[in-house]
């Protein structure tokens, strides 16, 4: 069997760890959920949401060249765009994009940009004056 990414399946919780939670797919084919991809709310604790024995519907998000495959439970199941928690990236990885940016959004990050270099700029100039006058190097005053 192989596995593609962007299939939906089923498969059956035979570990957990502190980091995920390993799913037997069939055929001798195992993935990990990571501890992010379990649910749309922060999981502190995988036995919380998960016990060994589960049968579980995942979603695979990855397929490593060393044959390491990357499951998702949060994403297999289909929830409304009103649904879904704000700032969560889509099922390709990417954050959605709202309706204003293009331009104005570059140029107010260029504005944030700017300002940030001179108020950089007039900290170091700062400190360099005071570091230099405690160890009475080049241009420091000397009591």
């Amino acid at each position: 069997m192989t596995i593609e990414v962007g299939a939906k399946l089923e498969g059956k919780v035979t570990g957990i760890t502190h980091f995920g939670a390993f799913v037997d797919l069939s055929g001798g084919v195992t993935g990990l959920v990571h501890i992010s991809e379990i649910a749309d709310t922060y999981v502190k604790d995988v036995n919380d949401h998960l016990k060994i024995g589960d049968v579980v519907t995942v979603k695979v998000i990855h397929v490593d060249k060393d044959g390491k495959i990357g499951l998702s439970i949060r994403r297999a199941v289909e929830k409304p765009a009103s649904e879904r928690p704000p700032g969560r990236r889509d099922d390709r990885g990417f954050r959605p994009r709202s309706a204003g940016s293009g331009k104005s959004a570059s140029a107010s990050f260029e504005e944030k940009m700017m300002r940030f270099l001179k108020d950089s700029e007039e900290r170091m100039s700062s400190l360099r004056k005071h570091t230099e006058s405690k160890r009475g190097g080049r241009g420091g005053r000397r009591g």
